[in-house]
């Protein structure tokens, strides 16, 4: 094995190819970390849309018409929503980004496109204003 003192005996092919090989370890190593990151990172189903809930915790209910083309929540508030027929409760607790209904109300309660709006809340402590 050469020592640093070494490498100015190296020709340039050798010098190439060493060059090469210490891109090829820095890019595995760099992609080992990021795909840590990302799954350490990972955001779950509740994370981002809340919770179900007890219906008997909601402060409120949100009756979903053929209409009814958006909805207004408060962040970490537990409403009960009445829509197709079925009704179920849900903790809005989630990250602070418009989703559709659809995607968590029981399978057939929404058959049109409502959009939920998520308002940040008091215990939220006006972060960002």
């Amino acid at each position: 094995m050469q020592g640093a003192g070494n490498l100015g005996a190296l020709d340039a092919s050798q010098l190439y190819e060493l060059e090469n090989d210490m891109k090829k370890v820095l890019a595995v190593a760099a992609l080992a970390l990021s795909a840590t990151s990302l799954s350490a990172a990972a955001l779950t189903f509740g994370d981002l849309y809340g919770e179900p809930a007890e219906a008997s915790l909601a402060e409120r209910t949100i009756v979903v018409t053929p209409g009814t083309k958006y909805v207004n929540v408060k962040h970490g508030e537990v409403v009960k929503i009445v829509a197709g027929g079925k009704e179920f409760a849900w903790d809005f607790d989630g990250i602070e980004q418009p989703f559709e209904l659809a995607k968590i109300a029981p399978q057939g309660a929404i058959d049109h496109n409502v959009r939920v709006y998520i308002e940040r809340s008091e215990m939220d402590g006006g972060l960002g204003d």
